[in-house]
């Protein structure tokens, strides 16, 4: 007997765009805009500038794609991936501005932003952090709007928005290795990204369907998640973001946003 449609699990599929600067770029953005659901669009603190958030955010809005910010620390030289210590004032206003600075251009290309997602080492800081957590979480209230909080499931940011009443999106990584506790292997460890593109599928399906995934170390972790990220700077990432959906929608799983 076929399963109906609404009994098959659901999964957005995500992945990092807009992360470059002037003439220098890193991601694919339109090659990924058309096999993601969501766009985590840089907002100009580790990456992005006001023409590249432009062009994104129009591109997003005719694709149907939903338009997120990727917010992080200002960390331009380190791409945002290097630790920092930023007072909880301070870090809330930035986040507050870089909302602000996406949103302008999502509202002019016809779409809005629809969720917010920390980047690298503030995405990882979150997770564990309680006070940095409220930082993240206080920036967005400012920015205005119950916009839901995209993060790692059980992170100090899930249980900040929640506080705050804002919804929360749980994430999965298809390419990025799992320690036995749920969080992700730094990325200075071998072994941190998942490189084989046939291996990110397969751990792609598994997270849609059984809700799990094999740690470094052997263990099975349950991950219970509603969206699915792609790194964007992961070499020929839009081609394997396509066949990620492609293998997904092939083993009965709805691609579709959350927001």
């Amino acid at each position: 007997m076929t399963a109906h449609p609404a009994a098959l699990p659901v999964l957005d599929l995500n992945a990092d765009l807009g992360e470059g600067f002037g003439r220098w770029h890193l991601t694919d953005d339109d090659a990924l805009l058309s096999a993601v659901t969501s766009a985590n669009v840089a907002c100009g603190f580790h990456a992005g500038d006001p023409s590249t958030m432009r062009w994104v955010c129009e591109r997003a809005a005719e694709r149907g794609v939903r338009i997120g910010a990727q917010v992080s620390y200002r960390d331009l030289a380190g791409f945002g991936r290097r630790a920092m210590d930023v007072p909880p004032d301070e870090l809330a206003d930035e986040i507050t501005y870089q909302i602000g600075a996406l949103r302008a251009f999502a509202r002019a290309a016809g779409s809005d932003v629809t969720y917010v997602k920390p980047h690298g080492a503030l995405y990882n800081r979150v997770v564990t952090d309680a006070e940095q957590a409220a930082a993240v979480v206080s920036g967005v209230l400012r920015a205005g709007g119950p916009l839901p909080v995209l993060g790692l499931p059980g992170s100090q940011l899930h249980e900040a928005a929640v506080r705050a009443g804002l919804p929360v999106v749980a994430e999965a990584f298809a390419d990025r290795a799992y320690t036995a506790l749920g969080t992700l292997v730094p990325r200075r460890q071998p072994g941190a990204v998942v490189l084989d593109p046939e291996a990110v599928i397969a751990r792609s399906v598994r997270l849609a369907r059984e809700q799990a995934v094999t740690a470094l170390t052997g263990e099975e972790v349950a991950v219970r998640a509603r969206s699915l990220c792609v790194h964007g700077d992961t070499p020929g990432a839009a081609l394997l973001a396509r066949r990620v959906r492609e293998g997904l929608t092939a083993a009965g799983v709805r691609v579709e946003a959350f927001a």
